[in-house]
């Protein structure tokens, strides 16, 4: 590119055969001394080598020749001052180009470099040519790289050395070199032009910037080196980085035009620090919705911790998504489980405090707390170190009074906690490969509406998502992988769990989990689990199985529906209660099964798909829906579908309310147990009293405690075989096991009736 030829500037000087009124002895500004009249000067019109040209002899040490026009100059523009001299007797001196350089106001620009390297003249009549390149960039080659704040110059020579001798010089070149540094300015800018310089130290951020102002459309290219910016830089055109740019953790590289983690990657020269400062940029607005790792793979050392990647923001609750790439834990001791034991008081009155917590300072936020009377994935949300209080996530069911307590910290690949909060965040498309390192994703302690679609959990080492407060309020998880990295472990040595939720609204929707000891603990309500696959097997003939599914409130309103349940179960408890026996409310109620597979195989008998726990005594069932399901048990049978697990209390069968239990389908199970409950009895002898057994056949063994209907089977008759025409009275809840109605008529009869009895009322 040649700006003569493109925009017409004029850059070559006047020959000497045109008056030496225009050549300066001085630095060429207005009103300095010219060459016209000059005793040591004069032209000569026929020199053998140059034709026309200025003999010149050297009177002061340092002999000037400048041009007083004005020269223009731009950034990104590089010229080329070129002299022929010889030397024709006298003192031999040295000579160089120079000049002087300008702002657009005529001052002068101090700093700068304003002088070629020199050659020294050797020989009488020898011509030697002597150059030097100026302009914008200090780049190699430019012998005199005057910034872009420099608007003009006045351009010629010095002779140096001793005085006395005289030369000639033939007519002064000034031309356009820029295309010998640019390999396509119509395509790029390059920062050095703007005054950029690659050492490490120099604060490039306003030449940065000043680039962006001029590309007019055209790329920015930062070019070898490592270019400091000390201010954020917002660059609205694309960058192409050959070098890389460091900068303070405050400040932002906004890169509008081509935000996306490559460009972030060559920027910083690293991975996860371009990760962190496109993560930055991106929760800064930096024009884009998403962040697009564009498929790649990211190392990461340590866990990152996200909201110190973002210093200025505590919390956020715009939609903001990453997408597209994949996060891997390198191999090293930064993942290691931080594990603390202390102890502490908890009471009743207080429910998610722990006080009194002894070596609190060494307790992270985050942790999971472990003791006696504490249920699964309770964490610490905050702590108060000055009052030596913790605030927990959830209640304990049975820890009053002081004990010892287990703290574990694990560390995550994505950690949100340091948010205060974090709303309508999301993650599409990425994988977390934790490699049995470290876990997943940590969520901030507060928020709601984050979603995870479409993403891989592969082998987290204890959790893939945590959620160690209420930033889990209404979360949706769709179509992911929670891939386990206990595959090879028997079920009873599994500790892995794919996610946690305390808040309400948790939708899991078409996700995928292999062999954790839990695939999710939803400790919230109004929850919607559809279309899942999960399944927690192992090799061991009649072995135990753990909860594939954790309802941890008994007021829960979930509904399960058309999800795949291979070799686990739903698990209903209150252990988040902190007073578990039932004084009040609508226990175990508002949950509906629907329409999902539950296949086992090489289980013990006594293993069920639905299992209820309660955590005290006292508890009913208060509205459980079990519809459309599919009940198999492979290589052999088991007892029933569903049982009550009476580790700490039954529930009270007297008090059953709204349980619908039909429409199911059992294959190797049993007790086909349904309700209503359709029951057929024959009564071969003649009795005034029959008793109707339910066999076990109510959901969970429960009480019989109502018939809708009893209807003859063909004619009741009495022992001498006359046909009856009566109806009898019922009476509920017979038998050792309150699971017997007896009919009572008005004579002894004989016949078959069925009876259609209720749990519930």
């Amino acid at each position: 590119m040649n700006k003569a030829i493109t925009e017409g500037l004029q850059l070559m000087p006047p020959a000497f055969s045109n008056g030496l009124n225009v050549w300066s002895s001085g630095d060429g500004t207005p009103g300095s001394d010219t060459y016209d009249g000059a005793a040591n000067a004069v032209f000569v019109a026929a020199d053998a080598d140059f034709g026309g040209c200025l003999e010149l002899q050297k009177t002061a040490n340092t002999q000037k020749l400048r041009f007083m026009g004005q020269t223009p100059l731009e950034p990104g523009c590089y010229l080329q001052i070129k002299a022929r001299v010889k030397a024709v007797s006298g003192a031999l001196p040295s000579v160089r180009i120079a000049g002087w350089a300008a702002a657009g106001n005529g001052s002068h620009i101090g700093g700068v470099d304003e002088t070629a390297p020199q050659v020294a003249l050797t020989t009488y009549g020898a011509v030697a040519e002597v150059t030097g390149i100026v302009g914008s960039g200090s780049r190699g080659g430019v012998d005199m790289p005057w910034g872009r704040d420099a608007d003009y110059g006045h351009f010629g020579l010095d002779l140096t050395g001793a005085n006395g001798g005289v030369v000639r010089i033939d007519d002064i070149e000034i031309t356009d070199i820029t295309s010998a540094f640019l390999r396509d300015m119509l395509s790029l800018v390059d920062v050095t032009d703007y005054g950029a310089v690659g050492d490490g130290s120099t604060d490039c951020s306003a030449a940065f910037e000043a680039a962006d102002a001029a590309a007019g459309g055209r790329r920015i290219l930062v070019p070898a080196g490592e270019f400091r910016l000390d201010s954020t830089v917002s660059l609205n055109h694309e960058a192409v980085f050959e070098g890389t740019v460091s900068m303070p953790g405050s400040q932002m590289l906004l890169l509008t035009k081509n935000f996306d983690f490559p460009a972030y990657a060559a920027a910083f020269g690293s991975e996860e620090l371009g990760f962190k400062k496109a993560f930055q940029a991106l929760i800064n607005n930096a024009d884009h919705e998403s962040l697009d790792l564009k498929g790649r793979k990211i190392t990461v050392t340590g866990p990152i911790d996200m909201q110190a990647a973002v210093p200025n923001k505590s919390s956020y609750a715009t939609r903001r998504v990453i997408r597209n790439g994949q996060l891997e834990a390198a191999s090293n001791a930064a993942w290691d489980t931080e594990v603390v034991t202390s102890q502490a008081t908890y009471s009743v009155s207080d429910s998610k405090k722990l006080t009194n917590v002894a070596n609190i300072a060494n307790i992270a936020v985050g942790s999971l707390v472990e003791g006696a009377g504490v249920g699964r994935e309770i964490y610490v949300k905050s702590k108060n170190t000055g009052a030596g209080e913790l605030t927990l996530s959830a209640a304990l069911y049975d820890a009053d009074g002081t004990q010892n307590f287990t703290f574990r910290n694990f560390k995550y690949l994505v950690d949100f906690s340091g948010f205060s909060a974090l709303s309508k965040f999301g993650m599409e498309g990425i994988e977390f490969q934790c490699n049995g390192r470290c876990s997943a994703v940590r969520l901030a302690p507060a928020g709601s509406v984050n979603a995870f679609d479409s993403c891989f959990f592969s082998r987290p080492k204890d959790r893939g998502i945590t959620s160690t407060g209420t930033g889990c309020q209404g979360i949706l998880v769709d179509n992911c992988q929670f891939l386990s990295n206990e595959d090879g472990e028997d079920v009873p040595d599994r500790v892995s769990i794919g996610l946690n939720v305390n808040a309400n609204d948790a939708k899991l929707r078409s996700n995928r989990a292999t062999r954790f000891r839990h695939f999710a603990l939803l400790a919230g309500g109004s929850n919607t689990v559809t279309g899942n696959h999960f399944f927690q097997g192992d090799s061991i003939a009649s072995g135990v199985r753990t909860a594939g599914l954790v309802l941890a409130s008994n007021n829960c309103t979930s509904t399960v529906s058309d999800n795949y349940i291979d070799n686990c179960f739903i698990e209903w408890t209150n252990e988040g209660d902190p007073t578990p026996d039932f004084t009040g409310g609508f226990s175990f109620s508002a949950l509906s099964v629907t329409g999902n597979v539950f296949l086992s195989g090489d289980v013990a008998p006594w293993f069920s798909y639905i299992v209820v726990k309660p955590f005290g005594s006292g508890h009913f069932l208060n509205g459980l829906s079990v519809t459309g399901n599919k009940f198999r048990s492979l290589n052999g049978s088991i007892d029933r579908a569903e049982r009550v697990d009476t580790s700490f209390s039954d529930l009270d069968f007297s008090r059953s309310k709204n349980v619908d239990f039909s429409g199911n389908m059992y294959h190797n199970v049993s007790a086909q147990t349904a309700n209503p409950l359709r029951v057929r009895h024959d009564q071969s002898s003649a009795s005034a009293s029959w008793s109707v057994r339910a066999e076990g056949l109510l959901p969970f063994q429960g009480f019989a405690r109502y018939a809708d209907s009893v209807v003859p089977l063909g004619a009741l008759k009495t022992s001498g075989n006359s046909t009856r025409y009566i109806v009898p009275y019922i009476e509920t809840q017979q038998g050792p096991d309150n699971d017997e109605i007896r009919l009572r008529w008005g004579e002894a009869v004989k016949g078959e009736v069925q009876v259609i009895m209720r749990m519930d009322s």
